[in-house]
């Protein structure tokens, strides 16, 4: 009987014995995979891919047995905890309960150069500390628990969500792992920052990466992302969704655009996202805004 090759981690699972399992999958195109599911009991082993995985349990409280690449471990878990699934590596997994999981995959090929340079070009995927059975990290967890929200409000990952959110990630494997990792060399020179901001603005619309903004710097993704925070104190990512929500009431305020049209005039997918995006910045929906900003005398009135 021939073993079925699997690209991704994402194709094995949603494709193999566990797929009628898989809630949620979301995808930023080849860089970076996440994958909500809830598995019986019994055997979750998996072939080898070219993904490293990183797997959080969102119940807790199973007994899981197996060898993720780490050695043999056996483990009761706790909600929240955190499990590393080398590349390359034919995993075994057994879990006693039913249980709940939340999946990131790294496609090995898209990371290992951008980690290199995270550590001076000693970078490897093996982490013997983190892969030996469960561990935590706040700081992976709190990233995590982020990247699921923004997903939820968004869709899909964003390009520069993807790769921002993955560097956080990687860059705490990397201290866990005992890397020598290779310091934050304070923040962007003033051309580069103004450079950078431009960018963002001229292309509200469009998926930007991550990549693109570093080459504008002229910096690796990794450090440009943790110097860009230096400079200007939030995260690429944050800063873009701040630009985004500027430019909607800007549009909601002096235009007759449909707020669809102006969804994507600020590179959302839809009126719906904008909505979810908008609200929670702004407490108060587009429509509403555009209504009070316009009216505000007859807005105060009907409270």
């Amino acid at each position: 009987m021939n073993v079925p090759a699997y690209s991704s981690y994402l194709q094995w699972y949603s494709e193999g014995q566990l797929g009628s399992y898989v809630r949620t999958l979301r995808s930023a195109g080849e860089m970076l995979s996440l994958l909500e599911a809830a598995p019986p009991p019994g055997d979750n082993s998996g072939p080898a891919v070219p993904d490293l995985v990183l797997a959080q349990d969102m119940l807790g409280g199973s007994k899981v047995t197996g060898n993720l690449g780490g050695g043999r471990f056996d483990v009761m878990s706790k909600k929240g905890g955190l499990f590393l699934a080398a590349p390359h590596f034919a995993r075994t997994s057994i879990v006693d309960i039913n249980h709940q999981i939340r999946a990131v995959a790294f496609p090995v090929a898209q990371w290992q150069t951008i980690m290199e340079e995270s550590v001076d070009g000693q970078f490897a995927f093996d982490f013997a500390r983190v892969h030996d059975g469960m561990f935590d990290s706040p700081a992976i967890r709190s990233t995590l628990r982020k990247l699921w929200s923004l997903c939820e409000d968004e869709g899909a990952p964003s390009r520069l969500l993807a790769r921002a959110a993955g560097c956080e990630i990687l860059a705490e494997l990397c201290r866990l792992g005992g890397a020598p990792f290779t310091p934050a060399r304070g923040g962007l020179a003033s051309w580069a920052e103004r450079n950078v901001r431009d960018l963002m603005r001229a292309r509200l619309s469009e998926d930007i990466s991550l990549d693109e903004l570093a080459a504008e710097a002229q910096l690796s993704p990794f450090h440009f992302a943790r110097m860009f925070k230096q400079s200007v104190g939030v995260p690429p990512r944050v800063y873009l969704t701040r630009l985004r929500v500027e430019k909607a009431c800007e549009l909601l305020e002096h235009s007759d655009l449909p707020i669809t049209e102006i969804a994507l005039d600020v590179g959302y997918s839809s009126n719906q996202v904008l909505a979810r995006v908008f609200s929670k910045h702004m407490c108060v929906t587009p429509s509403d805004y555009r209504r009070a900003v316009r009216d505000p005398v007859r807005s105060f009135a009907l409270r």
